[in-house]
């Protein structure tokens, strides 16, 4: 057991933690790997970096352990190449984690704990602080590599991978940026929020092609309390924001109870906010959760068109019991009258990390991939055994049964030079990271696009596990 010093929480029990544990145990050794073992044949077009970031605790963790919402970043590259891959991993060194590291163990505690260590164990400059967690996705923008934490500052990393320091873009953003930025494949722009506990709780920001800042934070009006927000949504005329009932509830905390509380009586709303600046446009449904959008379009009629993962509620994060229900689902939303018109595209069954061809983001798609489950075996939350590809226009699906492999969220890659005007169902393929729960093997797993159901064109043999994370990005290799 990690010690500890009096009055700090005491570790969590990892072994009995689905999301310390199994697939998703943290690994400790930063590696690099080249040559590796390919199985089938990696496209010799294929050129650049798919990148995945996700909490990876160096430590284990103090008093609570939320997935996903905590855990020191490690993002994990993937160079492709020739037909030849490499393979690199590297932590996300903050302040706090290399304080951890000079101790030789974890100093913060959990987000539900409240805990934070004292000058005596880490310095004036970090006693106090909450800890620093890059850790959910990574985007590359404005010719910066960034790994993204949850409404707060991101941090820059070199091409190979090492931290860089926490980015601030200058100092225009200093509340930071939110996980999920969209960037605009016509503008070149990133479009960026951030939530918080103070007033104003929510803002919008707009980054330039170059990294600077376009539009500075305005704060979204009609948000009187601090809410929860993970994803976010573009279209040509709109920001979408998704605002399901899950509120920030400080007092409580500081009672001893949750900081976040689940409240659907309040239902959900969804801010289309117009990105020439005008006012808000809002829209009222009963309550249900998401995490993740896959994208969002304007409709011919005026309304906006959002595919999206709906949730029945947010899981382990809400006092609920019962089963959750989740699935991939579609909203037309009408900024007039305010309504929302929604129904699954697929049977609900549980699924995550919906991606679409990021060169259609903001436009009509075609094809919406993300993780799912067979019901085969018992899995975690955020542990999926199947890829699935919905085509919006048809409504029918392919599946990749993985078998005994666990797979994360697929990522598109484009032909290089290819059309976008088939969409993204004739060119390029998916990609993701895959991990065999019977001997913790991990690969890199190629598709063709053009038939995904059909099973990897390739598998790279990975020399050491790459634990179950969050979100990736393809890199083109820039010339």
């Amino acid at each position: 057991m990690t010690a500890t010093v009096p009055g700090a929480p005491p570790p969590v029990d990892a072994a009995h933690d689905p999301h310390l544990s199994g697939t998703f145990e943290p690994v400790i050794d930063e590696i690099d790997a080249g040559d590796l073992e390919v199985t089938g044949e990696l496209p010799p077009e294929m050129d650049g970096m798919y990148v995945r970031n996700g909490p990876n605790p160096r430590f284990t963790p103090l008093g609570s352990y939320i997935f996903p919402l905590e855990g020191d970043g490690m993002v994990h590259g993937m160079w492709v190449s020739g037909g030849k891959a490499r393979y690199a991993n590297r932590f996300v060194h903050t302040p706090m984690l290399d304080a951890e590291i000079a101790a030789g163990r974890a100093l913060w505690g959990g987000l539900m704990t409240g805990y934070t260590p004292g000058a005596a164990e880490v310095g004036p400059s970090l006693a106090g602080t909450m800890k620093d967690l890059p850790d959910i996705n990574v985007v590359r923008h404005g010719g910066k590599l960034l790994a993204l934490a949850e409404s707060a500052p991101p941090y820059a990393l070199t091409p190979e991978l090492a931290t860089v320091g926490r980015e601030t873009f200058g100092g225009s953003l200093p509340a930071g940026i939110c996980a999920h930025p969209k960037v605009d494949p016509r503008t070149g722009e990133m479009v960026v929020f951030c939530y918080g506990l103070e007033a104003p709780h929510l803002t919008w920001s707009v980054l330039g092609p170059d990294g600077g800042t376009r539009r500075a934070p305005a704060a979204v009006a009609g948000v009187d309390q601090p809410v929860m927000i993970h994803d976010m949504a573009l279209t040509e005329r709109f920001v979408v924001l998704v605002l399901g009932p899950m509120y920030f509830d400080v007092a409580a905390a500081m009672r001893g109870g949750s900081l976040l509380a689940w409240r659907p009586g309040d239902g959900t709303r969804v801010a289309l906010i117009p990105r020439d600046g005008g006012p808000v446009r809002w829209a009222h449904t009963e309550a249900f959760w998401s995490w993740h959008s896959a994208n969002a379009y304007d409709a011919p009629d005026g309304g906006v068109v959002l595919d999206y993962v709906e949730w029945s509620r947010p899981g382990g994060l809400s006092p609920d019991t019962g089963p959750v229900v989740g699935g991939i689902a579609r909203a037309e939303i009408d900024p007039v009258s305010g309504t929302i018109r929604r129904r699954f595209l697929t049977d609900p069954h549980g699924m995550e990390f919906p991606r679409v061809d990021d060169r259609r983001i903001g436009q009509q798609h075609g094809v919406v991939a993300l993780g799912t489950k067979t019901q085969r075996v018992a899995l975690a939350n955020g542990e999926f055994d199947a890829v699935l590809w919905l085509d919006t226009a048809t409504e029918q699906t392919v599946t990749w049964d993985a078998g005994d492999l666990s797979v994360g969220e697929p990522c598109f890659v484009p032909r290089p030079g290819g059309s976008t005007d088939d969409g993204d169902t004739a060119h390029g393929w998916w990609v993701t990271f895959a991990t065999d729960r019977t001997d913790r093997s991990s690969w890199f797993v190629v598709f063709a696009a053009a038939d995904p159901g059909a099973g990897p064109v390739a598998r790279v043999r990975i020399p050491v596990r790459v634990p179950l994370g969050l979100h990736g990005a393809w890199l083109p290799t820039e010339e």
